[in-house]
């Protein structure tokens, strides 16, 4: 194995997690990978220092991202240069220096600039806009609500601050709740949330939920978020989330590093103190993946989300055939938490974690969790626990997959249904 090979073996994986997180199709990721190796490749006689091989090649990597956008914006034929003054002004809703909206759509990225115009500048209507974009209605609804947010958030005038949110107090014992299936087909929802957070990762953005352990369903801690700020990590843009965590009298605070786009929801980093010392890991580094990893190249969740067929129920038992982390929408259900009834479906997310785990998040229409049950397979890091879940928590109420017993282990519950 030549010099070359074996520093391109040993940065292979913190290469393919950069570009991959950058560009969300595996396919066109793939190709951005090959051109990427064959260019360090050509020029890897001219790098004269090998111990800055990992940032020589995640420079090239980053090259070639760009490009690659590039030629999709060229694709994408965006003529923000036939926005005229009155078009500009009449686009701002009422009397605006039209320099000043140019320069915040020069902000943003392609395809806000794209689903601005033809919504409008051209006022296309979002049928319309999905069939000339070969893109789901969904799609161009999320798309739009994103660009509008980013809009805002970069536009300089009549930017009113948000008030904080209190963080509210959780019950101490885990109010009651019913679930009953309908015969109603599952509903399409926009689901933003960070997986295992509850908070959307964007700016002046709060959540608070509590954790239940059953079968006792005592209240057994909090966690209270908030966004404070954007960060840039390896070039990705995203949000910094401080996290406390209150259990009894102990207070322990975290950072979290995510990031929200138009189809993804997903993690970027963490923050932990190890031997007094604040240690920071992203999503290049070996260790993210047992911290932080979610979905197929720690992609994270999609955002619009709809039964896809990939988890069904069968009876009692639900089945897929994946042999990786698999997420699905399975049902609809009235739920029923302290007294508030919800319209919900239900969001099932396996992952294989130190054997398998499922989640369920039942979300409303808005896109919010109401209510996460955790289930462990019963051989769940039976090392570490040194018995099954079924010995552990005979009590607990057992989910059936592919033939393997889950049981119940606890529950959460969001400040979402506390409003009101």
């Amino acid at each position: 194995m030549t010099e070359f090979e074996e520093l391109l073996a040993k940065e292979m994986p913190a290469l393919e997690r950069f570009v991959r997180y950058r560009i969300g199709n595996p396919h066109d990721a793939d190709d951005v990978l090959q051109e990427v190796c064959l260019a360090a490749f050509r020029g890897f006689d001219g790098l004269h220092d090998k111990s800055l091989f990992q940032s020589w090649l995640l420079g090239i990597a980053r090259h070639k991202c760009s490009d690659y956008f590039r030629e999709k914006a060229r694709k994408l034929e965006i003529p923000i240069e036939e926005l005229n003054d009155s078009v500009l002004l009449v686009a701002a809703r009422g009397i605006t220096p039209a320099s000043v909206v140019r320069e915040t759509l020069a902000l943003l990225g392609d395809k806000e600039k794209q689903i601005l115009y033809l919504s409008y500048f051209r006022e296309l209507p979002q049928d319309q806009i999905a069939k000339r974009l070969g893109i789901p209605l969904g799609t161009v609804k999320s798309r739009l609500h994103y660009a509008k947010e980013k809009f805002k958030e970069k536009y300089p005038y009549n930017r009113e601050p948000k008030g904080e949110k209190p963080m509210k107090r959780f019950p101490e014992i885990m109010p009651e709740y019913t679930i009953q299936a309908q015969n109603e087909a599952p509903f399409a929802v926009s689901h933003r949330e960070l997986p295992g957070m509850f908070i959307v990762p964007a700016e002046n953005e709060t959540a608070s939920f509590a954790m239940y352990d059953f079968p006792w369903k005592k209240l057994s801690g909090q966690y209270d978020l908030k966004v404070i700020g954007r960060i840039v990590i390896h070039g990705i843009e995203g949000v910094e989330i401080v996290s406390r965590y209150q259990e009894d009298q102990v207070t322990e605070e975290q950072r979290i590093y995510a990031q929200l786009t138009e189809t993804r929801c997903r993690y970027l980093g963490g923050e932990s103190i190890v031997n007094g010392c604040r240690k920071i890991v992203t999503f290049l580094d070996g260790e993210f993946e047992d911290a932080y990893g979610i979905g197929e190249n720690n992609c994270g969740f999609p955002v619009e989300r709809q039964s896809e067929g990939i988890i069904v129920q069968k009876g009692s038992q639900l089945v897929h055939d994946c042999k990786n982390d698999v997420s699905d929408i399975v049902g609809r259900f009235a739920v029923t938490v302290a007294g508030k009834s919800y319209d919900i479906v239900r969001l099932i997310d396996i992952q294989f974690y130190h054997g398998a785990m499922l989640c369920e998040h039942y979300l409303d229409k808005s896109g919010r969790t109401v209510l996460w049950r955790r289930f462990n397979a019963d051989d769940w890091e039976i090392e570490r626990y040194g018995k099954p879940w079924t010995e552990a928590l005979p009590e607990n109420e057992r989910l059936t997959v592919n033939g393997q017993t889950f049981v119940h282990r606890y529950d959460c519950i969001t400040d979402h249904i506390l409003e009101g």
